[in-house]
C-alpha cells in the first residue's frame, strides 16, 4: 500500500489517544494518530515521525501520523494498515492457493472478523493484528490488554469446530525482526487465549514488512515463539 503527501516532523506530545502535537520544520501542527494503542515506546518527545496529508478540507487535522523512527527502524503504525496489507497479500496468492473469495469484515457467531475466504471446497476466518511493539529485536503483542483480541481467539475456535479453516495473522509494521511472541507481561489471558488456539489448530502467522516513510507491504514469515 502507498501513502499520499507524506512529510516529516517531530513529535511533541500526544494529549490523548487521537491527536498528537507535532512540529512540521518547527512550525507546531496538531495531527491525528492512526493508531489508538499506547505506542508509549515510539512517541516519545523528539521522535521523528512521518504524516500524510488529508485530501479532506474539512477534517479538523490536515494531517495523519503513520509512521515513526525508532534508533535504527521505521515502523509503521497506522492501525488501518495490516488488514490492507494482508488483503494484497492474499489476493497476490500468498496466503491460500487457489483463493477464489476474500471479503472482510465478516460475522461468524458473536464476533466480527476481518476477512472470510474460499478457495475450491476450503473456506475459513482470519483476524489480523497489527504489531508495533519491539524489544531487542523480538516483536511482541499486544502492546495493551485487549479482551476484544481475547474474544477473538475463541471465536476462531469455534470457527473450527463448525468445519471451517482458522488463522490469525500478526503483520510486524517493522522488517529484520527476529520472532513473535505474545505479550504475557501486559496480558497473559491473551497469551493463555492464543496458546489454546494454536493447539486447537487455529493457524499462526506472523509476518514482518517492508517499509518506507510512504509505503508497507509484507515481507514474509517470522518465527512464532508460543
Amino acid at each position: 500500500m502507498k501513502y499520499s503527501n507524506v512529510l516529516p516532523a517531530r513529535f511533541v506530545s500526544r494529549p490523548n489517544r487521537f491527536v498528537a502535537n507535532v512540529t512540521i520544520n518547527g512550525q507546531p501542527e496538531r495531527v491525528h494518530v492512526k493508531n489508538t494503542g499506547r505506542c508509549r515506546e515510539l512517541l516519545v518527545p523528539d521522535a521523528r515521525v512521518w504524516l500524510s496529508k488529508s485530501g479532506n478540507p474539512a477534517r479538523k487535522t490536515a494531517y495523519d501520523l503513520i509512521a515513526v523512527q525508532k534508533g535504527g527502524r521505521l515502523i509503521n503504525m497506522d492501525a488501518q494498515a495490516p488488514n490492507m496489507v494482508f488483503g494484497e497479500w492474499a489476493e497476490a496468492g500468498r496466503f491460500v492457493p487457489g483463493l477464489t473469495l476474500l471479503k472482510a469484515e465478516q460475522t461468524h457467531g458473536d464476533s466480527r472478523f476481518d476477512y472470510y475466504w474460499e478457495a475450491g471446497a476450503r473456506k475459513g476466518f482470519v483476524e489480523v493484528k497489527g504489531v508495533t511493539l519491539e524489544r531487542n529485536g523480538a516483536v511482541f503483542f499486544p502492546d495493551a490488554p485487549t479482551e476484544r483480541g481475547v474474544k477473538h481467539l475463541h471465536g476462531l475456535i469455534s470457527c473450527l469446530d463448525e468445519g471451517y479453516e482458522a488463522a490469525v495473522c500478526f503483520v510486524i509494521q517493522m522488517a529484520d525482526v527476529s520472532f513473535f511472541s505474545p505479550n504475557d507481561e501486559t496480558h497473559p489471558a491473551f497469551g493463555r487465549a492464543l496458546r489454546a488456539a494454536a493447539a486447537a489448530g487455529v493457524r499462526v502467522l506472523a509476518l514482518d514488512c517492508a517499509v518506507t516513510p510512504d509505503s508497507l507491504s509484507i515481507s514474509g514469515p517470522v518465527e512464532v515463539r508460543l
